[in-house]
Protein backbone atom coordinates (compact mmCIF):
# COMPACT_ATOMS: atom_id res chain seq x y z
CA UNK A 1 0.00 0.00 0.00
CA UNK A 2 1.53 3.33 -0.89
CA UNK A 3 2.72 5.17 2.23
CA UNK A 4 0.18 6.82 4.45
CA UNK A 5 1.21 10.31 6.22
CA UNK A 6 2.05 11.02 9.51
CA UNK A 7 0.31 13.14 11.33
CA UNK A 8 2.07 14.40 14.61
CA UNK A 9 1.55 15.54 18.33
CA UNK A 10 2.58 18.83 19.60
CA UNK A 11 4.85 16.80 21.97
CA UNK A 12 6.85 15.34 19.39
CA UNK A 13 6.82 18.29 17.49
CA UNK A 14 8.69 19.87 20.28
CA UNK A 15 11.15 17.09 20.81
CA UNK A 16 11.92 16.70 17.32
CA UNK A 17 12.33 20.63 17.31
CA UNK A 18 15.12 20.08 20.24
CA UNK A 19 17.14 16.72 18.72
CA UNK A 20 16.88 18.36 15.04
CA UNK A 21 18.97 21.52 16.66
CA UNK A 22 21.04 19.42 18.71
CA UNK A 23 22.47 18.00 15.47
CA UNK A 24 22.52 20.65 13.69
CA UNK A 25 25.63 22.93 12.73
CA UNK A 26 24.43 26.22 14.44
CA UNK A 27 22.21 24.84 16.91
CA UNK A 28 18.86 26.08 17.42
CA UNK A 29 19.21 29.29 15.34
CA UNK A 30 20.40 27.57 12.39
CA UNK A 31 16.83 25.49 12.76
CA UNK A 32 15.09 28.89 12.59
CA UNK A 33 16.75 30.69 10.19
CA UNK A 34 15.92 27.65 8.06
CA UNK A 35 12.46 28.09 9.25
CA UNK A 36 11.98 31.58 8.47
CA UNK A 37 13.78 31.66 5.28
CA UNK A 38 11.88 28.80 4.25
CA UNK A 39 8.65 30.49 5.31
CA UNK A 40 9.80 33.59 3.04
CA UNK A 41 10.65 31.76 -0.08
CA UNK A 42 6.65 30.49 0.17
CA UNK A 43 6.16 33.90 0.78
CA UNK A 44 7.92 35.07 -2.22
CA UNK A 45 6.80 32.56 -4.44
CA UNK A 46 2.94 32.71 -3.60
CA UNK A 47 2.93 36.30 -3.27
CA UNK A 48 5.13 37.53 -5.71
CA UNK A 49 3.66 41.21 -6.20
CA UNK A 50 3.09 41.97 -2.60
CA UNK A 51 5.62 45.16 -1.21
CA UNK A 52 3.91 45.58 1.90
CA UNK A 53 4.13 43.02 4.38
CA UNK A 54 3.68 43.10 8.01
CA UNK A 55 4.49 40.53 10.31
CA UNK A 56 3.06 40.21 13.47
CA UNK A 57 5.77 38.30 15.92
CA UNK A 58 5.16 36.92 19.61
CA UNK A 59 7.50 36.86 22.32
CA UNK A 60 8.67 33.33 21.71
CA UNK A 61 10.11 31.14 19.08
CA UNK A 62 7.30 31.33 16.75
CA UNK A 63 8.00 34.74 17.03
CA UNK A 64 11.83 34.53 16.28
CA UNK A 65 10.79 32.79 12.59
CA UNK A 66 8.81 35.99 12.39
CA UNK A 67 11.90 38.16 12.53
CA UNK A 68 14.01 35.87 10.28
CA UNK A 69 11.38 35.94 7.74
CA UNK A 70 10.91 40.12 7.95
CA UNK A 71 15.09 40.39 7.86
CA UNK A 72 14.83 38.36 4.37
CA UNK A 73 12.01 40.48 3.13
CA UNK A 74 13.77 43.54 4.51
CA UNK A 75 17.42 42.44 2.46
CA UNK A 76 14.68 41.78 -0.80
CA UNK A 77 13.98 45.33 -0.63
CA UNK A 78 10.27 44.79 0.60
CA UNK A 79 8.37 47.21 2.97
CA UNK A 80 8.27 45.79 6.34
CA UNK A 81 7.07 46.38 9.20
CA UNK A 82 7.06 44.04 12.87
CA UNK A 83 3.76 44.24 14.60
CA UNK A 84 3.85 43.15 18.20
CA UNK A 85 2.23 43.80 21.39
CA UNK A 86 3.65 46.08 24.00
CA UNK A 87 4.97 43.17 26.49
CA UNK A 88 5.27 41.00 23.55
CA UNK A 89 9.06 41.43 23.27
CA UNK A 90 11.28 38.54 22.66
CA UNK A 91 11.42 36.32 25.74
CA UNK A 92 13.26 33.81 24.41
CA UNK A 93 17.36 33.78 23.61
CA UNK A 94 16.62 32.57 20.15
CA UNK A 95 14.15 35.03 19.65
CA UNK A 96 15.96 38.17 20.96
CA UNK A 97 19.14 37.23 18.45
CA UNK A 98 16.50 37.04 15.20
CA UNK A 99 15.08 40.67 16.90
CA UNK A 100 18.29 41.99 16.84
CA UNK A 101 19.90 40.89 13.63
CA UNK A 102 16.67 42.65 12.24
CA UNK A 103 16.48 45.45 14.65
CA UNK A 104 20.79 46.32 13.34
CA UNK A 105 19.44 46.16 9.58
CA UNK A 106 17.12 48.48 10.08
CA UNK A 107 13.96 46.88 10.32
CA UNK A 108 11.00 48.98 11.95
CA UNK A 109 8.85 47.57 14.59
CA UNK A 110 5.47 49.03 15.73
CA UNK A 111 3.00 48.35 18.56
CA UNK A 112 -0.24 47.37 18.33
CA UNK A 113 -2.87 48.69 19.72
CA UNK A 114 -1.28 52.13 18.46
CA UNK A 115 -1.30 51.43 14.68
CA UNK A 116 -2.05 48.11 11.94
CA UNK A 117 -0.01 49.35 9.22
CA UNK A 118 -1.62 48.43 5.82
CA UNK A 119 -0.09 45.35 4.20
CA UNK A 120 -0.37 43.28 1.11
CA UNK A 121 0.18 40.03 3.19
CA UNK A 122 -0.02 39.67 7.17
CA UNK A 123 2.54 37.18 8.32
CA UNK A 124 1.31 35.61 11.84
CA UNK A 125 4.42 34.51 13.79
CA UNK A 126 2.38 35.46 17.17
CA UNK A 127 2.21 31.92 19.18
CA UNK A 128 2.24 28.72 16.59
CA UNK A 129 2.13 25.57 19.06
CA UNK A 130 3.01 27.30 22.40
CA UNK A 131 -0.48 28.21 23.11
CA UNK A 132 -3.24 25.47 23.97
CA UNK A 133 -5.19 28.44 26.23
CA UNK A 134 -7.97 30.75 24.37
CA UNK A 135 -6.23 34.95 24.35
CA UNK A 136 -6.89 37.20 26.12
CA UNK A 137 -6.69 40.82 26.46
CA UNK A 138 -4.79 42.70 23.78
CA UNK A 139 -3.81 39.25 22.31
CA UNK A 140 -7.72 38.79 21.80
CA UNK A 141 -7.88 42.19 20.29
CA UNK A 142 -4.36 41.32 17.79
CA UNK A 143 -6.01 38.17 16.57
CA UNK A 144 -9.25 39.80 15.80
CA UNK A 145 -7.60 42.83 14.20
CA UNK A 146 -5.64 40.28 11.65
CA UNK A 147 -8.61 39.08 10.96
CA UNK A 148 -10.69 42.27 10.12
CA UNK A 149 -7.85 43.56 7.71
CA UNK A 150 -8.29 42.66 4.22
CA UNK A 151 -4.82 41.16 3.27
CA UNK A 152 -4.18 37.43 3.00
CA UNK A 153 -2.62 35.94 6.43
CA UNK A 154 0.35 33.32 6.02
CA UNK A 155 0.55 31.30 9.53
CA UNK A 156 3.77 30.36 10.59
CA UNK A 157 3.24 26.71 11.51
CA UNK A 158 0.19 26.91 13.54
CA UNK A 159 -2.62 29.61 13.04
CA UNK A 160 -2.11 31.56 16.49
CA UNK A 161 -5.17 30.69 18.81
CA UNK A 162 -5.36 26.81 17.28
CA UNK A 163 -4.61 24.20 19.53
CA UNK A 164 -2.75 22.05 17.42
CA UNK A 165 -3.09 19.14 19.83
CA UNK A 166 -6.83 19.29 20.06
CA UNK A 167 -7.83 20.88 16.47
CA UNK A 168 -9.98 23.14 18.29
CA UNK A 169 -10.18 26.95 18.95
CA UNK A 170 -10.82 27.85 22.48
CA UNK A 171 -11.24 31.80 21.75
CA UNK A 172 -10.04 34.11 19.01
CA UNK A 173 -7.95 32.26 16.49
CA UNK A 174 -6.25 33.91 12.94
CA UNK A 175 -7.87 32.39 9.87
CA UNK A 176 -5.42 32.31 7.77
CA UNK A 177 -5.16 31.76 3.76
CA UNK A 178 -2.21 29.56 4.08
CA UNK A 179 -0.23 27.71 7.19
CA UNK A 180 3.66 26.44 6.57
CA UNK A 181 4.30 23.80 9.39
CA UNK A 182 7.66 23.21 10.23
CA UNK A 183 9.25 19.47 10.40
CA UNK A 184 6.21 17.91 11.00
CA UNK A 185 2.64 17.62 9.72
CA UNK A 186 0.13 18.83 13.12
CA UNK A 187 -2.57 16.53 13.74
CA UNK A 188 -4.79 19.40 15.20
CA UNK A 189 -4.73 21.46 12.11
CA UNK A 190 -6.16 18.35 9.95
CA UNK A 191 -9.59 18.30 11.67
CA UNK A 192 -12.21 20.24 13.13
CA UNK A 193 -11.01 24.46 13.66
CA UNK A 194 -7.89 23.63 12.92
CA UNK A 195 -8.26 22.72 9.44
CA UNK A 196 -10.89 25.31 9.33
CA UNK A 197 -8.13 28.08 10.25
CA UNK A 198 -5.25 27.18 8.59
CA UNK A 199 -6.21 27.01 5.31
CA UNK A 200 -4.13 25.59 2.22
CA UNK A 201 -1.44 23.46 4.54
CA UNK A 202 1.97 23.37 3.20
CA UNK A 203 4.94 21.91 4.97
CA UNK A 204 9.19 22.27 5.30
CA UNK A 205 10.63 19.70 6.80
CA UNK A 206 13.73 22.06 7.29
CA UNK A 207 17.10 19.95 7.80
CA UNK A 208 15.78 17.14 10.02
CA UNK A 209 17.30 13.68 9.47
CA UNK A 210 14.70 10.95 8.11
CA UNK A 211 15.93 8.82 11.09
CA UNK A 212 14.31 11.48 13.76
CA UNK A 213 11.12 11.05 11.68
CA UNK A 214 11.46 7.29 11.85
CA UNK A 215 11.91 6.87 15.54
CA UNK A 216 9.00 9.33 16.29
CA UNK A 217 5.82 7.87 16.45
CA UNK A 218 2.85 9.56 14.59
CA UNK A 219 -0.23 10.48 16.32
CA UNK A 220 -2.27 9.56 13.30
CA UNK A 221 -2.12 9.45 9.40
CA UNK A 222 -3.52 11.29 6.48
CA UNK A 223 -5.62 9.64 3.76
CA UNK A 224 -5.28 11.05 0.34
CA UNK A 225 -6.60 10.52 -3.48
CA UNK A 226 -3.70 8.35 -4.38
CA UNK A 227 -4.08 5.66 -1.43
CA UNK A 228 -7.73 4.94 -3.02
CA UNK A 229 -5.60 2.71 -5.68
CA UNK A 230 -3.81 0.38 -2.84
CA UNK A 231 -7.75 -1.05 -2.00
CA UNK A 232 -9.49 -0.45 -5.41
CA UNK A 233 -7.25 -2.38 -7.78
CA UNK A 234 -8.58 -3.92 -11.08
CA UNK A 235 -10.75 -6.47 -11.41
CA UNK A 236 -10.35 -9.85 -12.97
CA UNK A 237 -11.04 -10.33 -15.98
CA UNK A 238 -13.29 -14.15 -15.23
CA UNK A 239 -15.11 -12.11 -11.77
CA UNK A 240 -18.21 -12.66 -11.29
CA UNK A 241 -21.01 -10.26 -9.46
CA UNK A 242 -20.88 -12.53 -6.51
CA UNK A 243 -17.58 -11.86 -5.29
CA UNK A 244 -18.13 -8.32 -5.34
CA UNK A 245 -20.84 -8.39 -2.11
CA UNK A 246 -24.41 -8.87 -1.73
CA UNK A 247 -24.82 -5.41 0.07
CA UNK A 248 -28.79 -4.99 2.10
CA UNK A 249 -29.82 -2.08 2.30
CA UNK A 250 -32.53 -1.17 5.14
CA UNK A 251 -34.57 1.74 5.55
CA UNK A 252 -37.13 4.13 4.46
CA UNK A 253 -40.07 4.22 6.86
CA UNK A 254 -42.65 5.84 5.67
CA UNK A 255 -42.61 9.24 4.74
CA UNK A 256 -38.41 8.59 4.37
CA UNK A 257 -37.78 6.18 1.17
CA UNK A 258 -35.45 9.18 -0.19
CA UNK A 259 -32.79 8.30 2.28
CA UNK A 260 -32.51 4.96 1.29
CA UNK A 261 -32.80 5.18 -2.29
CA UNK A 262 -29.77 6.95 -1.64
CA UNK A 263 -28.06 4.48 0.22
CA UNK A 264 -29.03 1.80 -2.50
CA UNK A 265 -27.84 4.07 -5.48
CA UNK A 266 -24.54 4.68 -3.49
CA UNK A 267 -23.26 1.13 -2.94
CA UNK A 268 -24.25 0.23 -7.07
CA UNK A 269 -21.88 3.29 -7.79
CA UNK A 270 -19.09 1.77 -5.36
CA UNK A 271 -19.04 -1.57 -6.99
CA UNK A 272 -21.28 -3.64 -4.99
CA UNK A 273 -22.47 -6.62 -7.44
CA UNK A 274 -25.63 -7.21 -6.02
CA UNK A 275 -27.96 -4.69 -3.82
CA UNK A 276 -31.25 -5.36 -1.98
CA UNK A 277 -33.46 -3.26 -0.55
CA UNK A 278 -35.67 -3.77 2.78
CA UNK A 279 -38.20 -0.76 2.66
CA UNK A 280 -41.86 0.13 3.62
CA UNK A 281 -44.46 -1.13 0.38
CA UNK A 282 -45.21 2.62 -0.30
CA UNK A 283 -41.51 3.36 -1.60
CA UNK A 284 -41.16 0.26 -3.65
CA UNK A 285 -42.36 1.77 -7.08
CA UNK A 286 -40.17 4.54 -6.85
CA UNK A 287 -36.99 2.57 -5.79
CA UNK A 288 -37.35 0.52 -8.71
CA UNK A 289 -38.49 3.53 -11.04
CA UNK A 290 -35.14 5.24 -10.27
CA UNK A 291 -33.01 2.13 -10.16
CA UNK A 292 -33.99 -0.84 -11.60
CA UNK A 293 -30.79 -2.56 -11.13
CA UNK A 294 -31.76 -3.18 -7.40
CA UNK A 295 -33.69 -5.77 -5.68
CA UNK A 296 -36.27 -4.08 -3.85
CA UNK A 297 -38.59 -5.47 -1.22
CA UNK A 298 -41.45 -4.70 0.60
CA UNK A 299 -40.71 -5.12 4.39
CA UNK A 300 -43.07 -4.74 6.78
CA UNK A 301 -42.60 -7.70 9.19
CA UNK A 302 -39.38 -9.64 11.01
CA UNK A 303 -40.67 -12.29 9.14
CA UNK A 304 -40.32 -10.89 5.78
CA UNK A 305 -36.82 -9.32 6.46
CA UNK A 306 -34.97 -12.76 7.56
CA UNK A 307 -34.35 -14.27 3.92
CA UNK A 308 -33.02 -11.18 2.93
CA UNK A 309 -30.67 -11.14 6.11
CA UNK A 310 -29.75 -14.87 5.42
CA UNK A 311 -28.67 -13.94 1.72
CA UNK A 312 -26.56 -10.98 2.69
CA UNK A 313 -22.92 -10.35 2.58
CA UNK A 314 -23.29 -6.87 4.31
CA UNK A 315 -25.93 -4.79 5.77
CA UNK A 316 -26.53 -1.46 5.86
CA UNK A 317 -29.04 0.00 8.35
CA UNK A 318 -30.24 3.36 9.30
CA UNK A 319 -31.05 5.83 6.43
CA UNK A 320 -34.71 6.94 6.82
CA UNK A 321 -34.89 4.18 9.26
CA UNK A 322 -36.92 5.86 11.60
CA UNK A 323 -37.36 5.13 15.53
CA UNK A 324 -40.50 3.81 16.11
CA UNK A 325 -41.64 0.03 16.26
CA UNK A 326 -40.64 -1.41 12.74
CA UNK A 327 -37.06 0.34 12.82
CA UNK A 328 -36.59 -1.19 15.74
CA UNK A 329 -37.44 -4.77 15.05
CA UNK A 330 -35.69 -4.19 11.98
CA UNK A 331 -32.22 -3.24 13.39
CA UNK A 332 -33.00 -6.02 16.22
CA UNK A 333 -33.11 -8.81 13.47
CA UNK A 334 -30.04 -7.15 11.66
CA UNK A 335 -27.68 -6.80 14.81
CA UNK A 336 -28.94 -10.63 15.29
CA UNK A 337 -27.73 -11.64 12.01
CA UNK A 338 -24.01 -11.68 12.64
CA UNK A 339 -23.52 -9.91 9.50
CA UNK A 340 -21.24 -7.58 9.18
CA UNK A 341 -23.10 -3.89 9.16
CA UNK A 342 -22.86 -0.82 8.42
CA UNK A 343 -25.01 1.57 10.66
CA UNK A 344 -25.89 5.34 10.19
CA UNK A 345 -29.04 7.61 11.33
CA UNK A 346 -31.37 6.02 13.02
CA UNK A 347 -29.60 2.87 14.05
CA UNK A 348 -27.78 4.94 15.77
CA UNK A 349 -29.70 7.30 17.40
CA UNK A 350 -31.35 3.33 18.61
CA UNK A 351 -28.39 1.78 19.66
CA UNK A 352 -27.79 4.89 21.97
CA UNK A 353 -30.90 4.39 23.57
CA UNK A 354 -30.50 0.42 24.65
CA UNK A 355 -26.61 -0.57 24.40
CA UNK A 356 -25.63 -3.73 23.01
CA UNK A 357 -22.58 -5.91 21.35
CA UNK A 358 -22.77 -4.91 18.08
CA UNK A 359 -20.14 -7.31 16.45
CA UNK A 360 -18.69 -6.53 12.64
CA UNK A 361 -19.91 -3.02 12.65
CA UNK A 362 -19.13 0.12 11.04
CA UNK A 363 -20.37 3.48 12.98
CA UNK A 364 -20.93 6.66 10.82
CA UNK A 365 -21.74 8.97 12.97
CA UNK A 366 -21.71 12.78 12.76
CA UNK A 367 -20.83 15.18 15.83
CA UNK A 368 -24.68 15.23 17.03
CA UNK A 369 -24.79 11.13 16.53
CA UNK A 370 -21.36 10.56 18.29
CA UNK A 371 -22.67 12.69 21.17
CA UNK A 372 -25.78 10.87 21.68
CA UNK A 373 -23.55 7.55 21.60
CA UNK A 374 -20.90 8.80 24.37
CA UNK A 375 -23.68 10.88 26.46
CA UNK A 376 -22.32 14.07 25.80
CA UNK A 377 -22.61 17.17 23.83
CA UNK A 378 -22.11 18.05 20.50
CA UNK A 379 -19.78 20.73 21.83
CA UNK A 380 -17.82 18.45 23.52
CA UNK A 381 -17.44 15.92 20.86
CA UNK A 382 -15.78 18.77 18.76
CA UNK A 383 -13.58 19.97 21.32
CA UNK A 384 -11.43 16.55 21.27
CA UNK A 385 -12.74 14.78 17.62
CA UNK A 386 -9.69 12.24 18.19
CA UNK A 387 -10.69 11.29 21.56
CA UNK A 388 -14.44 11.25 20.70
CA UNK A 389 -13.68 8.78 17.78
CA UNK A 390 -11.37 6.82 19.92
CA UNK A 391 -13.78 6.08 22.84
CA UNK A 392 -15.97 5.10 20.43
CA UNK A 393 -14.00 2.58 18.85
CA UNK A 394 -13.30 1.34 22.06
CA UNK A 395 -16.46 1.88 23.60
CA UNK A 396 -18.46 0.28 20.68
CA UNK A 397 -15.89 -2.42 19.90
CA UNK A 398 -16.05 -1.00 16.37
CA UNK A 399 -14.66 1.06 13.35
CA UNK A 400 -15.79 4.54 14.26
CA UNK A 401 -16.32 6.78 10.97
CA UNK A 402 -17.02 10.43 12.39
CA UNK A 403 -17.76 12.84 10.05
CA UNK A 404 -17.32 16.35 9.50
CA UNK A 405 -14.58 18.95 8.02
CA UNK A 406 -11.23 16.42 8.61
CA UNK A 407 -13.40 12.91 9.03
CA UNK A 408 -11.74 10.55 11.42
CA UNK A 409 -11.47 6.88 10.49
CA UNK A 410 -10.69 5.15 14.40
CA UNK A 411 -10.88 1.38 15.14
CA UNK A 412 -9.28 0.19 18.77
CA UNK A 413 -5.44 -0.86 18.36
CA UNK A 414 -4.83 1.14 14.93
CA UNK A 415 -3.72 4.59 14.45
CA UNK A 416 -6.34 6.79 13.60
CA UNK A 417 -6.71 8.23 9.95
CA UNK A 418 -7.72 11.40 8.36
CA UNK A 419 -9.57 12.31 5.71
CA UNK A 420 -9.36 16.12 4.32
CA UNK A 421 -11.24 15.76 0.81
CA UNK A 422 -14.66 17.65 0.75
CA UNK A 423 -16.21 20.61 0.92
CA UNK A 424 -18.60 22.42 2.76
CA UNK A 425 -20.99 22.05 -0.44
CA UNK A 426 -21.73 18.66 0.85
CA UNK A 427 -23.02 20.12 4.42
CA UNK A 428 -26.29 19.07 2.90
CA UNK A 429 -29.49 16.14 3.44
CA UNK A 430 -28.66 13.00 2.41
CA UNK A 431 -24.41 13.30 2.46
CA UNK A 432 -24.59 11.25 5.33
CA UNK A 433 -26.55 8.39 2.95
CA UNK A 434 -24.73 8.64 0.47
CA UNK A 435 -21.46 7.74 2.85
CA UNK A 436 -23.55 5.05 4.10
CA UNK A 437 -24.01 3.31 1.02
CA UNK A 438 -20.19 3.69 -0.31
CA UNK A 439 -18.58 2.29 2.82
CA UNK A 440 -21.22 -0.80 2.55
CA UNK A 441 -20.47 -1.35 -1.38
CA UNK A 442 -16.32 -1.46 -0.40
CA UNK A 443 -17.03 -3.88 2.48
CA UNK A 444 -18.48 -6.11 0.54
CA UNK A 445 -15.85 -6.46 -1.91
CA UNK A 446 -14.10 -8.03 0.26
CA UNK A 447 -12.15 -5.25 2.29
CA UNK A 448 -12.39 -5.53 6.03
CA UNK A 449 -14.27 -2.81 8.24
CA UNK A 450 -10.67 -0.24 8.28
CA UNK A 451 -10.23 -0.70 4.90
CA UNK A 452 -13.67 -0.13 3.95
CA UNK A 453 -14.43 2.83 5.88
CA UNK A 454 -11.04 4.52 5.13
CA UNK A 455 -11.88 3.88 1.58
CA UNK A 456 -15.38 4.76 1.25
CA UNK A 457 -15.12 8.14 3.07
CA UNK A 458 -12.27 8.85 1.03
CA UNK A 459 -13.92 8.26 -2.34
CA UNK A 460 -16.81 9.58 -0.80
CA UNK A 461 -15.09 12.79 -0.22
CA UNK A 462 -12.98 13.05 -3.31
CA UNK A 463 -16.45 12.50 -5.39
CA UNK A 464 -18.06 15.56 -3.39
CA UNK A 465 -14.99 17.53 -4.74
CA UNK A 466 -15.60 16.49 -8.41
CA UNK A 467 -18.90 17.00 -8.46
CA UNK A 468 -18.53 20.46 -6.77
CA UNK A 469 -15.77 21.50 -9.43
CA UNK A 470 -18.77 20.67 -11.87
CA UNK A 471 -21.09 22.48 -10.00
CA UNK A 472 -20.20 24.57 -7.58
CA UNK A 473 -20.34 24.24 -3.52
CA UNK A 474 -23.93 26.21 -3.10
CA UNK A 475 -26.92 23.66 -4.28
CA UNK A 476 -24.94 20.61 -4.44
CA UNK A 477 -26.92 18.00 -4.03
CA UNK A 478 -26.23 14.00 -2.67
CA UNK A 479 -27.16 12.76 -5.44
CA UNK A 480 -24.81 14.97 -7.61
CA UNK A 481 -21.84 12.41 -6.55
CA UNK A 482 -23.35 9.41 -8.32
CA UNK A 483 -21.90 10.08 -11.71
CA UNK A 484 -18.31 10.67 -10.04
CA UNK A 485 -18.18 7.88 -8.03
CA UNK A 486 -17.54 5.22 -10.97
CA UNK A 487 -14.57 7.39 -12.58
CA UNK A 488 -12.93 7.67 -8.79
CA UNK A 489 -14.20 3.76 -7.59
CA UNK A 490 -11.75 3.08 -10.49
CA UNK A 491 -8.65 4.96 -9.27
CA UNK A 492 -6.32 3.03 -12.10
CA UNK A 493 -8.40 3.80 -14.83
CA UNK A 494 -9.35 7.51 -14.04
CA UNK A 495 -5.23 7.57 -13.42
Amino acid sequence: MTALLPLFGTAAARALDQQASARLAGGAFALMQQAGQGAWRVLERDWPQAERITVVCGPGNNGGDGYVLALCALRARRQVVVLHLEDHTPRTDLAQRACTDYVAAGGQVALFPEQFPPADVVVDALFGIGLARAPEGQAQALIEAINAQPAPVFALDVPSGIDAGQGTAPGAAVRARRTLQFIVRHHGLHTGAGLEHAGELLLDPLEVPDELLRMTAPKAQLLQAEHLASWLRPRRLDTHKGENGRVLCIGGDLGHGGSIMMTTEAALRSGAGLVTVATRQAHVGALLTRRPEAMVHAVESGSDLQPLLEAADVIAIGPGLGQGDWGRALLRLALEAGKPLVLDADALNLIAQQPRALGDAILTPHPGEAGRLLGRSTAEVQADRFGAAGELAARWQATVVLKGAGTLIAQDGQLPRVITTGNPGMATGGMGDVLTGVIAGLRGQRLDAFAAASAGALLHGLAGDAAAARRGQRGLLASDLFDCLPTLANPQVAG
